[in-house]
């Protein structure tokens, strides 16, 4: 199964996406975190200030460790954002914090998007969690068993990541748009910077779904192949 030359396509063909995508978002952050905003903000500072606009007061802002390890906690209303981003007063911190706040906002209006990757969190790890078994054990002994269920568990982790697309793409043009409209990142260079930054981090979210799609595609196309040779 795993030297199927198709299936090693698909793994280089995804892998490669993969890498071009996390190269292009640190590329990018790297560069235009060189760039400092005339605002003279900070991303905590800009984050609550768009916290504040939009009456978010339960949500909270802390400094996590790691680079680009930003993130909303819907569960804990936490906003957590890179030492670098808290603290940075460059377009691209301020372009992530805005990004992160995003997502507290669709989270206050009950954005229907992030409200079904909420709810399908759980599935998803526990379908991450059977394919490893199933992936490196059941399928040499039971392949009959062991497709159906891969089939199964990569379409939960395609939806997932299809579900997550709109979530991320709404995320980034709210960030842009509060961004002009508060006069945090100045029109011109520093908003060509910020967007350049937040549209390659969008790309990495295109790369994992079309890597969920192309691998639970070859799953439903071996599971519906092998029906047809049992009939």
């Amino acid at each position: 199964m795993y030297f199927d030359p198709l299936y090693l396509l698909l793994f280089l063909g995804t892998m490669a996406l993969s890498v071009y995508a996390s190269w292009r978002v640190k590329s990018a952050y790297a560069r235009y975190s060189q760039v400092p905003a005339r605002s003279g903000l900070s991303g905590a500072q800009i984050a609550q200030r768009i916290l504040d606009i939009n009456g978010i007061r339960d949500v909270t802002i802390n400094p996590i460790r790691g680079q680009l390890s930003d993130h909303y906690d819907p569960s804990n209303k936490q906003l957590m954002l890179s030492e670098e981003n808290y603290y940075g007063t460059n377009v691209a911190a301020l372009g992530v914090a805005a990004h992160e706040c995003g997502h507290a906002i669709q989270h206050q209006q009950l954005y229907a998007p992030l409200q079904w990757r909420m709810a399908a969190v759980g599935i998803t790890t526990i379908a991450g969690q059977i394919i490893p078994f199933v992936g490196f054990g059941l399928i040499y002994f039971a392949p009959k068993i062991a497709l159906p269920i891969l089939a199964l568990c990569f379409g939960v982790v395609m939806l997932f990541q299809l579900i997550t697309l709109p979530v991320e793409f709404d995320a980034t043009a709210r960030a842009k748009r509060v961004l002009a409209s508060t006069g945090a990142v100045a029109p011109g260079e520093e908003t060509a910077a910020m967007s350049k930054v937040l549209d390659a981090a969008a790309l990495t979210y295109v790369a994992a779904f079309i890597s969920a799609l192309g691998t639970f595609l070859y799953y439903a196309m071996m599971l519906l192949g092998g029906n047809r040779r049992d009939e």
